[in-house]
């Protein structure tokens, strides 16, 4: 026949083992979540190198393309400083030219004749002809010659405008490739700091739990040595940060109010959120802890506090009926109590979180679903 202390040490060594049991699947999660982190790190440190690179190659790309836009403007300004001058001695030689013209017009018309019969000596008169002519057709080549310049230069700076415009484009279209690049590598450091912060708190974390686990391993030694101080400390409580995202709901029901919403214009933000349920549905406790408060208080009906050790709690209201007192020791999916009417009069539970004694949003530690 067993022993009383045996007898008493059974319920709290199964208690124990059921808390080693959650600790370590936790780690185990915590692990996977870290393996899957340091992955996800490393693809995007392959990313991050590989848009510094496309960042280096779009900088040389603007370089050369700036470079050749440079070059292209100053032989376009160039080309039309000679535009300018050509045009600038034209309109200088035009006077003259015409006149020259006109006066050799007079000659084909009856000069040269009066010319030729105005002298007796015909030698004098071929030298002064083909001089007049010598100089006619020097005008002319003049003319075509600065009008061909002038024709080329044009089509030139045609070309060099076209070509202009298709280096301002395609500096464009470098430049905004190289801040869509700039971009992308600062979205995926961001993404690698945030990574890094939570492989931090990951770590951090999985400390506690493996902190709270060795104290578990050494009340089951105790136990398993039948040492009667292991029934009469307090029970070792899991640490809840290292379950947020893990925790289970409450209450089965729709989410009607959510965390910091008002319940109406000019009400308060909501440090919780409040859940339909059917009335008379049990309302269950999200983790282990013990009961601090269980009693009627002012806005929240019936409610029930539970402390979960470090400074987090979490608070169940507008219950119709309490089920678990002050002090008492509770493990997670435990009643703590029925739903109630709210004050509006559905029936909803009220649930609050706090961790650091700050109102945190239950939607982020209670499990998806």
């Amino acid at each position: 026949m067993l022993s009383l202390p045996l007898l008493a040490q059974q319920p709290e060594r199964a208690r124990t083992e059921a808390l080693a049991r959650r600790a370590t699947e936790r780690l185990q999660a915590l692990q996977r979540e870290a393996d899957l982190l340091a992955s996800e790190e490393q693809t995007l440190i392959g990313d991050l190198r590989k848009l510094e690179i496309e960042r280096q190659i779009k900088a040389e790309q603007y370089k050369q393309v700036d470079a050749l836009l440079q070059g292209v403007a100053a032989e376009l300004a160039r080309t039309s400083d000679r535009m300018r001058q050509l045009e600038q001695r034209d309109l200088a030689e035009r006077p003259g030219l015409r006149a020259r013209l006109i006066e050799i017009y007079k000659l084909g018309q009856g000069r040269y004749l009066r010319l030729l019969l105005s002298t007796s000596d015909l030698r004098t008169v071929g030298q002064a002809s083909r001089t007049v002519a010598a100089l006619a057709e020097l005008d002319r080549r003049r003319i075509a010659e600065h009008q061909h310049t002038l024709d080329e230069m044009k089509k030139t700076r045609a070309e060099l405008d076209t070509r202009h415009r298709e280096l301002e484009t395609l500096r464009g279209d470098v430049q905004r490739a190289q801040t869509a690049a700039d971009r992308a590598a600062q979205a995926r450091s961001d993404l690698i700091r945030d990574i890094d912060r939570r492989r931090d708190l990951n770590a951090q974390l999985a400390s506690e739990l493996q902190a709270a686990q060795q104290k578990l391993q050494a009340a089951l030694k105790d136990l398993a040595s039948g040492s009667s101080a292991a029934v009469q400390e307090s029970p070792t409580l899991l640490p809840l940060r290292p379950f947020r995202g893990d925790l289970p709901w409450p209450v089965v029901g729709a989410v009607q109010r959510r965390f910091g919403r008002p319940a109406g214009p000019a009400g308060a933000a909501s440090n919780g959120i409040e859940i339909a349920a059917t009335e008379g549905a049990a309302a269950q406790a999200v983790h282990d802890g013990v009961v601090a408060f269980a009693d009627r208080f002012g806005g929240f009906g019936n409610l029930v506090i539970v402390d979960h050790g470090a400074q987090a709690f979490s608070l169940y209201g507008n219950l119709l009926e309490i089920a678990v007192k002050k002090g008492a020791h509770l493990e997670r999916g435990q009643t703590i109590g029925t739903v109630g009417p709210s004050p509006a009069g559905a029936a909803e539970l009220y649930f609050e979180l706090r961790v650091d004694g700050q109102p945190v949003d239950p939607l982020q530690w209670l499990k998806k679903r």
